[in-house]
C-alpha cells in the first residue's frame, strides 16, 4: 500500500502509533510531506528512523529547509568556535521562537557523526514526489507551487516556490493529477479534501492530531 503524511513535527511517538495502525511493512511505501522537525521533542529520533528506511520517501517543509541552515550554521560554529555574524544570530533567534528550540536543543546532545548524518538527512531532501495509483497519478509536496506553470517542470522551480504559496482547496491546481500537501493545519482536524487536492495537516504542532491518508483505498487513520 501506499501512504502519505505530512507535518509530524517531531511527534515520534505519534509517527510510530500510525506506522503500527496501518502495520506498515517492507511491502508498503511512505511519503512524509514535510515538516518533520520544530515544536515536537523528537524531531532527531523521527530523523533517525527516517533516514534508514528505504521505502519512505521524505519532502522538505520550510521548517526542514529552514534547519537545515540554522543547525549547519551552528554545526560549523561548534567546530570552529567562529562568533556568527548578526543576520545569522537574528534569523537563528526567529527561527527558535517559532518552534525551532527543541530542534536545536536536541542537534546539541548528539554527537559530532550524529550530528554530521542529521545534515546530510536535511540538505538532501526532495521538494516533491510523484506516485501513480491504481492508474491515478498523485504529486506531493508541502505546501503548493507558486506561479505554477502547466508547461514548466517542476525541477526548475526554487525552494521557496514550494514552500511560499499554499495551495488553494478551491481551485485546482493540475488537471492531470491530485496534489497532496501539508503545510496548513485544516479546519477540522482530520484530512481535508479540495478540487484535485488533498491536505493532510491535521494540527499535530498545536496539540491535534497526526493523520495518515492510504492513496489505494482512501482509509485515513489519525493518532
Amino acid at each position: 500500500m501506499t501512504y502519505v503524511i505530512a507535518n509530524i513535527h517531531g511527534n515520534y511517538q505519534k509517527f510510530k502509533d500510525l506506522l503500527a495502525e496501518i502495520s506498515f511493512g517492507e511491502q508498503d511505501l511512505l511519503y512524509v510531506l514535510g515538516d518533520l522537525v520544530d515544536y515536537g521533542e523528537e524531531s532527531m529520533e523521527l530523523i533517525a528512523d527516517l533516514s534508514i528506511r528505504l521505502n519512505v520517501y521524505s519532502v522538505a517543509g520550510e521548517h526542514d529547509f529552514l534547519a537545515a541552515r540554522m543547525l549547519k550554521g551552528f554545526d560549523r560554529m561548534l567546530k570552529s568556535g567562529a562568533t556568527p555574524d548578526a543576520e545569522y544570530i537574528a534569523e537563528m533567534t526567529r527561527w527558535v521562537k517559532e518552534g525551532g528550540q527543541s530542534t536545536l536543543d536536541a542537534f546539541r546532545s548528539l554527537d559530532e557523526d550524529q550530528r554530521e548524518g542529521v545534515l546530510e538527512y536535511l540538505e538532501e531532501l526532495t521538494l516533491f514526489e510523484e506516485a501513480e495509483v491504481k492508474g491515478k497519478r498523485y504529486v506531493l509536496l508541502h505546501a503548493g507551487i507558486a506561479d505554477y506553470d502547466p508547461d514548466a517542470d517542476l525541477e526548475d522551480y526554487l525552494p521557496e516556490d514550494f514552500f511560499s504559496e499554499p495551495l488553494d482547496p478551491a481551485v485546482r491546481l493540475m488537471e492531470d493529477a491530485t496534489v497532496v500537501v501539508g503545510h496548513t493545519p485544516t479546519a477540522s482536524g482530520k484530512i481535508e479534501y479540495g478540487e484535485g487536492s488533498i491536505f493532510l495537516d491535521c494540527g499535530v504542532a498545536n496539540g491535534g492530531r497526526l493523520g495518515c491518508l492510504c492513496l489505494e483505498t482512501g482509509k485515513e487513520y489519525y493518532a
